[in-house]
């Protein structure tokens, strides 16, 4: 049986990133790129997907943990005769220059695993199989006269080198070891399409490379503004976000995975290997707040570099280089315990989604105030027109129907959330007009009318009083959890009636009961199969409308609880199965992640400012 998803913790260097079980097993990895074909990826088929593993005699438990403030996983294993301590890292440095745009780091395409023998002795093997291009691409292993292994698939290679021996059996890269106290064994992997990137040599150059990740990430760490009671968390999440960031062009994963199922049975499986507006304004503003401008800085160059975007038009979702693949059935996988199909490319990358102009407009506004509305130049340059664009194609957009924040498949609908962060848009457009400069006055004035009539338009037309409450999309009978957004954006007031009871319905109706602080984001047919979790971020935004109308003491209290619901790493998975407790969907998520941050944030403020009260 594969681990539970939650097992699972992430590395990564800001260019792809892995997947590596409680028990040692990197059993998901990408290479070069997050959404390269997958050359690991026994979570989702244990038979045909390749992994490289670890195997230890008489192993007893297992206990992990990142180093403080890093990306670097530690996990110890106790086995009947010794206890050993394995380090798992993508090496990444600091450049010798930094540049004013660009990485921050330089990778090198590496895993290294330092496995140290800390008590008695242990005996163990390092597996390695790859399963290139999604187990459809076979390869050739290949020893070498200097001892390495090379795993040739053609266009795609992987090196395999270890300070103790490697044999081959069958398809897979072996080394056996047996280590007493105070020894030490380590194994590399390499990607590269010729094969020949620089070998590392010896141990010093490993312990080199170790010592570097570590200061790398330590020093990133430190950097981080927030100082209050949830640092831990924070900076995890942080660190998170970071790892989902593709350093050459500064766009934002929503998940390092495909296939994860939001449902089991069920056809919930889509790749999450992309940049979703959405959630990359969030990661935005979640970078913004925490003091990482640079971060920030690196997302807009992401939407500089998109043709659509610098006409104004934003798509939902972007590849992190180049267009999203229309969705393509991996139907030789057997996928996570069952679930299929598995997809890679994703169909709503189609779709029209409008509420994306508010996100993004809300972020940037936040940007320009954090620095104090003095962008850099190539920020500056050209943004009143890029910005009355991007506006001009929200007002357009007021009146159309279209798939909503959920991207559902069954037709578009005028939905209420959509409609709130029209508002949302014109009206942080009007505000950034008017302290840049250089947008015209009657343009300024035509959005902030059209803001005003969109917001009086969704009061009247998103309360459903026959409901007692707002509703999904205009004339509707269905709740929807996304309206609890609204008031995070000042889109709806926290302290009206209204607003009360519909928090009040929803807990009713899409809450999980007895006393569960879980929440499905909507209950109705939705043209796909299975019931699907529980969506982790409702519930955080449950807690941020309660903080924000003052019910602050609850709110911390449920926030606390929110918290124990990421794994023993402090990852977050994007639902969880209210019946089980097991995470569900790609994994981990920066939707969750991001709300963990920016959650934190609003409670300290609502603290300070209301006290801490029912």
């Amino acid at each position: 049986m594969l681990p539970q998803i939650s097992d699972y913790a992430i590395l990564g260097d800001t260019r792809t990133a892995a997947l590596v079980s409680r028990e040692g097993s990197i059993d998901w990895l990408c290479w070069p790129r997050f959404d390269s074909p997958a050359l690991f990826l026994r979570i989702l088929d244990e038979r045909r997907g390749g992994a490289c593993s670890v195997a230890f005699t008489d192993l007893r438990h297992t206990h992990r943990r990142y180093l403080p403030d890093t990306n670097v996983l530690e996990t110890s294993f106790v086995t009947a005769s010794g206890r050993a301590v394995l380090h798992d890292f993508m090496p990444v440095n600091p450049p010798s220059t930094l540049a004013d745009e660009g990485p921050d780091s330089c990778a090198e395409s590496r895993v290294i695993r330092i496995l140290s023998c800390e008590e008695g002795t242990i005996q163990a093997t390092f597996r390695t199989r790859p399963t290139f291009d999604y187990a459809r691409c076979p390869c050739v292993p290949v020893p070498s006269e200097a001892g390495s292994i090379l795993f040739d698939a053609g266009a795609q290679r992987l090196r395999v080198t270890a300070s103790h021996p490697l044999t081959l059996e069958d398809d897979s890269a072996l080394t056996h070891l047996h280590l007493r106290a105070g020894e030490r064994a380590y194994l590399v992997l390499t990607h590269g399409e010729d094969g020949q990137a620089p070998p590392i040599e010896g141990p010093d150059a490993i312990t080199e490379r170790l010592q570097s990740t570590t200061h790398y990430w330590q020093d990133w760490s430190r950097r981080c503004e927030y100082r209050g009671p949830y640092r831990e968390a924070v900076v995890r999440s942080a660190l998170c976000l970071k790892l989902l960031t593709y350093a050459p062009t500064g766009s934002i994963v929503a998940a390092p995975t495909t296939g994860l199922p939001e449902a089991i049975p069920g056809n919930r499986n889509f790749d999450y290997r992309f940049t979703w507006i959405r959630d990359a304004s969030f990661t935005l503003s979640s970078f913004l707040n925490l003091g990482y401008v640079r971060e920030a800085d690196e997302f807009l160059r992401f939407l500089r570099s998109c043709d659509d975007a610098r006409h104004g038009k934003l798509h939902l979702m972007y590849a992190i280089d180049g267009e999203v693949l229309p969705e393509e059935r991996l139907d030789h996988l057997q996928g996570y315990r069952g679930a299929h199909p598995v997809l890679i490319g994703n169909d709503a990358s189609n779709q029209h989604q409008y509420d994306i102009y508010g996100e993004f407009l809300s972020a940037f506004h936040a940007y320009l105030a954090r620095m104090d509305d003095d962008p850099p130049e190539r920020v500056r340059k050209g943004l009143p027109e890029a910005l009355a664009k991007i506006a001009d194609h929200a007002m357009a957009s007021r009146h159309e129907p279209d798939h909503g924040i959920w991207e559902l498949r069954t037709g578009k609908k005028h939905f209420l959330h959509t409609k709130a962060m029209l508002w949302v848009a014109l009206d942080c457009a009007a505000k950034i007009a008017r302290k840049i400069d250089h947008v015209d006055e009657d343009r300024i004035a035509a959005w902030e009318r059209a803001a005003a009539e969109i917001r009086a338009e969704y009061h009247e037309r998103g309360w459903n009083p026959t409901r007692g409450a707002y509703t999904q999309a205009y004339d509707s009978e269905l709740l929807d959890a996304s309206v609890l957004r609204l008031p995070l954006f000042d889109a709806l007031d926290p302290h009206d009636p209204r607003l009360t009871a519909t928090l009040a319905a929803i807990e009713r109706e899409l809450g999980c009961g007895d006393g569960n602080d879980l929440t499905y984001r909507y209950r109705m047919p939705d043209g796909f199969e299975g019931d699907e979790g529980a969506f982790l971020v409702c519930s955080f935004w449950r807690l941020g409308c309660l903080a924000l109308a003052g019910h602050t003491r609850p709110a911390q209290a449920y926030f606390e609880r929110l918290l124990a619901k990421g794994n023993d790493l402090g990852l977050f998975s994007e639902e969880i199965d209210p019946a089980t407790g097991e995470a569900r969907g790609n994994f981990p998520q920066a939707f969750t992640h991001m709300a963990v941050i920016n959650h934190a944030i609003r409670l300290e403020k609502c603290i300070a400012r209301f006290g801490l009260r029912d």
